[in-house]
């Protein structure tokens, strides 16, 4: 099994971000993002990480740039190191896999979120007031139900630590405008309703995704990453069953660790077994072989 890597310096080069998976520099025009191996539950970063994960998102956030590229722009020049300068690629056996150069964009300050099943935090809004992010929905669905079509439902990007919240289309419109609104609904379920299709040709269901997008050249740009675990609901549709929860193809085996182990979600977050964290990875992995068709050189066996 690989080690995770779960800090990361390139001294000599600028750093611009950090994110609870994500370290990224700048490299002028260009910005370097290196996706970690880093895990997060309950807004708490915990301290050890899951083994080639960063190298997971990557790969699939490069595949499904690539998908829809005809849908929308997006802001991923390379995921090669050729090219770049040598104190950045004296750390090849840190940034190989996991790497994207991308354009610099100016982000939209709104989580855009499709969803086609009643799941998460969704659930819990329909259960109390028959609603989802404002939205009135059909009485008596049960958890997991496919909605009628697919909803969007935006959310505010919370502050590290914090929850998104959740909010209505009225509101996000006030925020951005109406037309940057309507223009982000529309490109959000375009998305959606390609890779749910395309999804579901290969047995696996997207329950939910979000998305961020930004602007280049005042064009709507998709940054960040598409459809991975992280950002996406991910089902198996063999076994789905609704009127209950389902199994995700994500961090719901980290969950069900830390509830079990009793973990008062308040941090520090334990630090995970080794076995939960490799079972996590393997969980990732099928997913992106599933949908991708591809195949990592990366290493998840029990050495």
């Amino acid at each position: 099994m690989q080690q995770a890597v779960t800090e990361l310096e390139l001294p000599g080069v600028p750093h611009f971000a950090s994110g609870k998976v994500r370290e990224t520099f700048d490299l002028g025009d260009r910005l370097l993002m290196v996706a970690t191996d880093r895990i997060s539950a309950y807004d708490s970063i915990l301290p050890n990480g899951i083994p080639a994960k960063g190298i997971i998102l990557t790969q699939f956030a490069r595949f499904w740039f690539n998908e829809l590229n005809e849908i929308v722009p997006n802001h991923l020049v390379s995921t090669e190191l050729n090219g770049l300068p040598e104190h950045i690629t004296r750390y090849q056996h840190l940034l190989a896999g996991r790497t994207m150069i991308v354009r610099k964009a100016k982000r939209i300050d709104v989580e855009c979120v499709a969803r086609g099943y009643l799941s998460g935090s969704a659930w819990d809004e329909y259960r109390q007031h028959g609603t989802v992010c404002g939205q009135r929905l059909p009485e008596g669905l049960r958890e997991s139900d496919r909605l009628p079509e697919p909803i969007f439902t935006p959310a505010t990007k919370a502050e590290e630590g914090q929850h998104d919240e959740n909010i209505s289309i009225e509101h996000m419109a006030g925020l951005l405008g109406e037309d940057l609104t309507r223009h982000l609904q529309e490109t959000t379920l375009r998305i959606y309703d390609y890779a749910e299709r395309y999804a579901r040709e290969r047995g696996i269901i997207i329950a939910d995704t979000k998305f961020e997008f930004g602007m280049i050249n005042d064009q709507l740009t998709l940054i960040d990453e598409a459809l991975t675990p992280d950002s996406s609901r991910f089902w198996d549709a063999e076994l789905y069953e609704p009127g209950t929860s389902q199994p995700s193809f994500d961090k719901q085996i980290v969950r069900n660790w830390l509830t079990e182990a009793g973990w008062d979600r308040e941090p520090p977050a334990p630090r995970l077994p080794d076995d939960v964290a490799l079972r996590t990875a393997r969980r990732y992995y099928e997913v992106f072989q599933r949908l991708t068709g591809e195949t990592l050189e990366i290493d998840l066996s029990d050495d």
